[in-house]
């Protein structure tokens, strides 16, 4: 028998002094009564995990269900604009409180709190770690169906906060049709995989341009390989989100709820 080094995550023994690893889950505000967490990831920035995090709740809430936003790209907040908020966020003796959008979503972002939206936020990784626990603890979401939390790029400290922090009931994974899309998909899957998380599917954003004319699917970006990848990992392809400039015109107008997207509406109904 080799020495005892106390470490029991990585000892397969069942010895008497066996511990089980110490939860690092978060209890979330006394006043929040959700019912699934889904973290919206991707391993790179820019292939729109924001919009796609906003049009699941704006599908969500188009269908009857209470969602919310927990916007965690705390250095990189896009959702109040999305959704045309400019108002900042009040609290009451019960927590921080959301501020809730023209069609019903519950958002909290950290530009919801900056006096000045434009203001950059130069802090370290503990520190935007410890505002992401304390959307969780401090905010009165009230009740909710999905609580849907938009993360930032890559496998970093904030990814590593919400799987470890928040009770994170599954993942959708987005991407574009590149060439890298297998190694972005890849690395968002392994750490799902490393924390336990499941893999709700993939969402391929820019997979074509249709043109309106003559109704053809044009490649902007190159053949789609999301389907091979999918097979691959075992995970269902949840939806294909064409380019579509209104989609950015109603972004910019802070009417993303307003985006049809019909691509989604089999995901939603599933969540249903």
């Amino acid at each position: 028998m080799s020495e005892c080094t106390h470490d029991c995550s990585t000892c397969s023994s069942n010895c008497g002094e066996r511990k089980q690893p110490e939860s690092l889950l978060q209890p979330a505000n006394q006043y929040s009564d959700i019912k699934k967490v889904i973290g919206v990831v991707s391993g790179k920035g820019g292939v729109g995990k924001s919009l796609v995090s906003c049009l699941l709740a704006s599908k969500c809430s188009q269908a009857g269900l209470n969602v919310g936003i927990l916007d965690a790209d705390i250095t990189g907040p896009s959702v109040p604009k999305s959704f045309g908020i400019t108002s900042r966020a009040m609290q009451n003796e019960t927590g921080l409180l959301p501020t809730v959008a023209p069609n019903g979503v519950k958002i909290m972002s950290i530009n919801l709190l900056l006096e000045d939206v434009n203001s950059p936020v130069v802090w370290r990784g503990p520190v935007i770690s410890g505002v992401i626990q304390q959307f969780w603890t401090d905010v009165n979401w009230g009740e909710l169906d999905y609580l849907f939390v938009d993360m930032p790029p890559g496998t970093g400290d904030v990814a590593l906060t919400v799987f470890q922090s928040l009770p994170v009931d599954g993942i959708v994974i987005v991407s574009t049709p590149q060439d890298l899309v297998k190694m972005i998909v890849n690395k968002a899957y392994n750490m799902a995989q490393m924390m336990n998380v499941p893999v709700l599917g993939l969402v391929e954003n820019m997979s074509y341009y249709q043109c309106p004319d003559c109704g053809k699917k044009l490649n902007i970006f190159g053949e789609s390989q999301i389907d091979d990848t999918a097979r691959e990992l075992g995970v269902p392809v949840l939806a294909k989100l064409p380019i579509n400039p209104e989609v950015a015109k109603l972004v910019d107008a802070g009417r993303v709820y307003d985006v049809e997207a019909p691509e989604l509406d089999e995901f939603v109904s599933a969540l249903r």
